[in-house]
């Protein structure tokens, strides 16, 4: 792991002592997925208002959000393609432009990343709860 990635990951660890498990697995989840958003710029403002929005750690959803980073670039092609397989939404093929590119990206990214992210966001709550009530010292007469 690099320096850079260790720091953003304490940084992190450091945002969200003391949250619930909902909490925790909500500005994973949602850095996550609004971080793959496939139009560059957009990831880092939807982070923002979001997290105001819900009353959620800024800066928490902005570390998962710069630490996707690269996934959004890896996801540009594969989310575009997705889209274009959209009844209604296919291109031309002598006619290419960016807007058509960015609007079929959008849309898959709205057909897998958000489906995926309230599974994930489930899952992640679920098994964070489980193991913060597994941590927890039982209370109990002794014997």
């Amino acid at each position: 792991m690099t320096a850079r990635v260790r720091a953003a990951t304490q940084r992190f660890r450091r945002s969200i002592t003391g949250l619930s498990p909902e909490t925790v697995a909500l500005i994973f989840v949602l850095g996550l997925v609004l971080g793959v958003f496939p139009v560059y710029g957009a990831p880092t403002v939807l982070c923002a208002v979001v997290a105001v929005a819900l009353r959620l750690n800024v800066a928490a959803v902005q570390i998962i959000n710069q630490l996707c980073s690269p996934l959004q670039i890896a996801l540009l092609v594969p989310l575009g393609r997705a889209g274009e397989r959209i009844p209604g939404l296919g291109q031309h093929p002598a006619v290419w432009n960016l807007a058509d590119a960015a609007r079929n990206a959008v849309v898959g990214w709205c057909c897998f990343c958000v489906p995926a992210g309230i599974v994930a966001y489930v899952i992640l709550a679920a098994v964070l709860h489980c193991r913060r009530r597994n941590a927890l010292p039982v209370t109990g007469k002794p014997a």
